[in-house]
């Protein structure tokens, strides 16, 4: 498999304070890559580093190297527009206009770009979601929490990125949606989506990855295959818990 994403010495600082330091990271072609880690540990500072978003412009050094191309220096809408793609902790919809447009709005930079059939994607997204298009004509506000994650998700997927950063997508979801949510990982990489899951459900997150990596205190403690790392004691220990895991 082909590394698409990968990350070299990666830190990124919030002032003075070294937030994320040294991350060597890869994502290949059709993985599920995972990055675990207790609050606070930097997962989230991670991937808008990676995705050029930090707050501050500069605030982050290291190389971020995309399909063999250094884009550490590229802008958000450049990545974008390369095929890497983030959803954010906090979803950013557009609570005031209905789930199809901002469906449609996820696929503006295509529209704009005169790409043909891009309003095609609206349907594989609805295949995948059905409830979105049941809801299609809702604002997006007056969604449940599962239903804005699907939306945020589908958003993202109407750009055709070839690398899909989700950042907690379970977050503050009943378990059954919880559930799904990570079904839907599964699915999307059946469709050959490359996925980097940043989760503080570390069970959940490492039982679909294929390789995770453990941050602590802004740097890399464990790597490895994921099956490896849902029975390593340390992971265990810290993060799982040593109840009878799920199946």
């Amino acid at each position: 498999m082909s590394i698409l994403l990968e990350t070299k010495n990666l830190c990124a600082q919030y002032g003075k304070v070294l937030a994320v330091q040294n991350i060597n990271l890869k994502v290949k072609s059709g993985q599920v890559v995972t990055v675990i880690g207790a609050n606070g540990a930097g997962k989230s500072t991670l991937l808008n580093a990676i995705m050029g978003s930090l707050p501050v412009p500069g605030s982050a050094n290291g190389e971020v190297v995309y399909q063999e191309h250094d884009i550490s220096r590229l802008i958000v809408e450049d990545r974008v527009a390369n095929g890497l793609c983030l959803v954010p902790e906090k979803r950013e919809l557009f609570s005031s206009m209905p789930v199809e447009d901002n469906l449609l709005l996820g696929g503006f930079r295509r529209y704009r770009a005169r790409e043909k059939n891009w309003r095609d994607t609206l349907d594989e997204v609805y295949e995948l979601f059905p409830r979105l298009k049941e809801r299609r004509m809702q604002n997006a506000g007056t969604l449940s929490g599962g239903e804005r994650q699907m939306l945020a998700v589908g958003r993202a997927l109407m750009g055709k990125p070839k690398v899909l950063m989700l950042d907690e997508p379970s977050l503050g979801l009943a378990p059954l949606v919880v559930r799904e949510v990570f079904h839907t990982i599964m699915r999307l990489r059946e469709n050959g989506v490359s996925i980097l899951l940043v989760e503080q459900n570390a069970r959940a997150a490492l039982q679909v990855a294929d390789y995770g990596y453990v941050l602590e205190m802004g740097e890399v403690r464990l790597e490895g295959n994921a099956s490896e790392l849902l029975h390593d004691p340390r992971v265990i220990e810290s993060y799982l818990g040593f109840g009878k895991q799920d199946n």
